[in-house]
């Protein structure tokens, strides 16, 4: 499996730690930055990988001190369903009910084995369908606000 990743100044040691897990299981990783710990602007770094997984159906993970500024820029970009994940149960949750395909953790939030855990779990479970694609469908369709 092919995973693009990325992160700002505040995720850059969780992002290494999910990157040498990953190609240690195998998978392609793609990295887009940072890859230095000097402050930088987290969209500059969440767009990017945003725009690589809606144009390759790839998955993408994305890490800064919370998650959440990954996931808010992630979430502009057509196509993508990021979730920022903090347990088991959520990675499960968001990849078979939300077909997330982008997975935002925080360093200051998490530990490096709980995180790894989190990647397993969401990179491991498939999209149930079903019910649960009418509704993804809707956020697809880009009609909330009409």
């Amino acid at each position: 499996m092919r995973v693009i990743l990325g992160s700002d100044h505040a995720g850059l040691a969780l992002k290494k730690a999910v990157s040498a897990h990953l190609t240690g299981a195998g998978h392609e990783v793609v990295d887009l930055g940072v890859h230095e710990h000097t402050s930088v602007d987290y969209p500059d770094y969440a767009a990017p990988v945003a725009r690589e997984v809606a144009a390759s159906g790839d998955f993408g993970i994305l890490c800064c001190g919370t998650g959440q500024g990954m996931a808010m820029t992630a979430n502009r970009v057509k196509g993508v369903r990021a979730a920022v994940v903090s347990d088991v149960f959520s990675a499960v949750g968001t990849r078979g009910h939300n077909d997330a395909n982008v997975l935002c953790m925080g360093e200051r939030v998490i530990g490096v084995g709980v995180a790894l855990t989190i990647v397993d779990a969401f990179l491991g479970t498939a999209f149930e369908g079903g019910r649960h694609e009418r509704r993804v469908n809707k956020i697809a369709s880009n009609t909330l606000n009409d």
